[in-house]
């Protein structure tokens, strides 16, 4: 099986990638989570959350932050949670507060079966559903899909050696997130099941810093 590296860009005012929600709390990561950008992927393949994600949960995921985001919080409530004894009070409503990152901008590589992330690439340029960044309310300000986004590099290499997303401003160099096999930061948003029963397992995700402008992308 020949492997590829695909390229995509998520940029928005909002985005929110949450990994530990439960409940009233709606929390996000400071990067794109991996079950976040599957079910995008899955969006712009039009599966239904009931089918099976096994060939792109495979896949390896690593994140360039070439713009940090903000990360606010916003004051919601919701009426008609469900209370202990199982059942929805529809009379009671809570603060429910919903994190998000403002300003972001990430350039997000996938490596693994070359064929998979063709088609990948081609349902991010027509998509099957209107995709978004972590919400449905939260729509990318740039097309995700990118040129030339098929790489035949690995995932460092491809995401070290791409020119940046946006203009940079200040610092030049930015932070680069890999999954990892063995070493890093538990993160729990592997999806193992279709995404309708709701299970993540764990992973690695080792971060290192990259100067853009040494490894020739300015």
């Amino acid at each position: 099986m020949a492997t590829a590296t695909l390229l995509l860009r998520l940029v928005a005012p909002m985005q929110s990638w949450g990994t530990t929600s439960r409940f009233d709390e709606r929390d996000s990561q400071l990067e794109p989570s991996k079950s976040g950008v599957i079910g995008l992927i899955c969006a712009a393949l039009g599966r239904e959350r009931n089918e099976e994600i096994d060939d792109l949960a495979a896949l390896k995921m690593g994140v360039r932050v070439d713009q940090e985001g903000v990360l606010m919080r916003d004051y919601q409530t919701a009426t008609g949670v469900m209370r202990a004894t199982g059942r929805a009070d529809l009379k009671r409503t809570v603060v429910s507060p919903r994190y998000y990152l403002a300003d972001a901008a990430f350039l997000v590589g996938l490596e693994g079966d070359s064929v998979l992330l063709q088609t990948v690439d081609s349902a991010l340029h027509s998509p099957h559903w209107s995709l978004s960044l972590g919400r449905k309310s939260f729509p990318p300000s740039q097309p995700i899909w990118l040129e030339q986004s098929l790489h035949e590099h690995d995932l460092s290499t491809a995401l070290m050696g791409y020119p940046p997303i946006i203009q940079i401003k200040q610092s030049k160099t930015v932070r680069l997130l890999l999954e990892h096999s063995e070493h890093g930061v538990v993160r729990l948003d592997q999806p193992v099941a279709p995404f309708s029963e709701r299970l993540f397992g764990p992973r690695y995700i080792a971060t290192k810093m990259v100067n853009l402008e040494a490894n020739g992308c300015i």
